[in-house]
């Protein structure tokens, strides 16, 4: 189905704008990039994917059952999204909330042309009807000069919030109302910033983004006029081969440039026993989830509550794996753990009802997931946040950010956590021009 070759090469900045710039002829375009970031569980440094062969886009009626049955027969590499609201299509629930960005619920594609890169390789595989094209294709963008780009529109975009500070403030009492009554321990409550009749380079801004995050899970997401400008930090679930892996991000601090105080910081972070209550419990519930599919005695947690530090913030990140049967479909193991714990709370149920009550605006990709399914029935996915979502022919720029709300939360230092995850993203859109 799939011709490939293989050549010696080692990705870098030039060589990424070479094979990004190229890759902005086709309609669908993914890049996912792991920015060298160390992490255990790395299949690729990066991955692109281009132009469609065949596609899914559907809303959430019958969502999951429509990508097995699309991922089965395929049975090639596919790439795509799963929105937040898929899940209206596992449990009883809706999302009534104002939508400004009008993305399907869910896009999966079949590219025709894809670049794997390893260490010191690049595997392209081109689908046969087009496996004459590669090594043309590959001395386009190696002999490529990357023009520079313009960065959008003269005029600077006017960021509103969707939902104001006091109002916020207000929402987080009523989440902590709940909590006293006991209808949940913890609920992900999330805010929009959005600007209308905007225009950004999409390209320009995903680069300016990525440059000042470097995240592990980063992503470029282009289908026709939608894009997705992820610098996420978090993955949401990986399978290889029988194992499966989620990986969780509950608990955040900023950085300091001082060196001794942001060392400091990140050991408050770690001892901090609010932020360690919000990842326990999360992680509680992703291993409740994985066990819907694991193989008895199999779930584990790897990591608890570790550490780990981005350009823009510190995070606590928990690891937790399971065992899974060989003939078990992939899609049934998103099915039963979507969406992820750490953007809905615990029990997940109460929590994303409470989150559709409280919320002003859909949360659409944001807090759902990115990335791929392979010929092989393994998988790999991120969490949206830290992302940047465009919708050209409205002319809609959305950004999200939020915060675990329990027990011990403070309303105000909930909010001002949110304006840190957001600062990365006000940066770039506010960028002189």
């Amino acid at each position: 189905m799939r011709t490939e070759k293989s050549f010696s090469f080692q990705l870098n900045e030039r060589t990424k704008l070479q094979l990004l710039h190229w890759a902005q002829q086709f309609d669908e375009v993914i890049w996912l990039d792991s920015n060298n970031y160390t992490q255990e569980y790395e299949s690729y440094k990066a991955i692109l994917a281009v132009d469609a062969f065949t596609a899914l886009k559907t809303d959430s009626f019958n969502a999951f059952e429509r990508l097995k049955e699309y991922q089965t027969t395929t049975a090639d590499w596919i790439f795509g999204y799963l929105s937040y609201d898929l899940k209206n299509d596992v449990e009883k629930l809706n999302s009534n909330n104002f939508d400004g960005l009008d993305f399907p619920d869910l896009y999966f594609f079949q590219p025709q042309k894809i670049f794997l890169f390893t260490e010191n390789t690049v595997t392209i595989q081109y689908l046969n009807m087009v496996a004459d094209e590669i090594e043309d294709d590959w001395n386009t963008i190696i002999n490529l000069t990357p023009q520079p780009v313009k960065t959008g529109s003269s005029k600077p975009l006017k960021i509103n919030a969707r939902t104001s500070k006091d109002r916020y403030i207000s929402k987080v009492n009523s989440v902590l109302d709940h909590i006293k009554r006991g209808d949940i321990y913890e609920a992900n409550i999330c805010q929009e910033f959005y600007s209308e009749s905007a225009e950004i380079v999409p390209l320009t801004t995903f680069l300016n983004l990525n440059k000042i995050s470097t995240p592990p899970f980063s992503a470029f997401l282009k289908l026709g006029e939608l894009f997705a400008l992820s610098a996420s930090p978090e993955r949401y679930i990986k399978r290889d081969s029988n194992k499966v892996i989620s990986q969780p991000i509950k608990g955040t601090a900023k950085r300091l440039e001082n060196l001794q105080g942001d060392l400091k910081m990140a050991q408050q972070l770690a001892a901090d026993p609010k932020e360690r209550s919000e990842n326990i419990m999360i992680t509680d519930l992703v291993r409740n989830d994985l066990s819907r599919v694991a193989q008895k005695g199999s779930v584990k947690v790897e990591e608890l509550c570790k550490i780990y530090t981005f350009k823009q913030v510190h995070q606590m990140i928990s690891t937790i794996s399971c065992e899974v049967a060989q003939t078990l479909p992939s899609v049934e193991i998103l099915r039963n753990t979507y969406p992820m714990g750490s953007m809905t709370g615990a029990p997940k149920i109460s929590a994303m009802q409470i989150i559709e009550q409280t919320e002003d605006a859909k949360r659409g990709l944001y807090s759902g997931a990115i990335g791929y399914f392979t010929p092989l029935n393994n998988f790999d996915f991120n969490v949206v946040i830290r992302t940047i979502l465009y919708n050209a022919s409205k002319k809609y720029v959305s950004y999200s950010v939020g915060s675990a709300i329990t027990a011990n939360s403070i309303p105000e230092n909930e909010y001002e956590e949110c304006l840190i995850k957001a600062k990365a993203m006000k940066t770039v859109l506010n960028k002189p021009k």
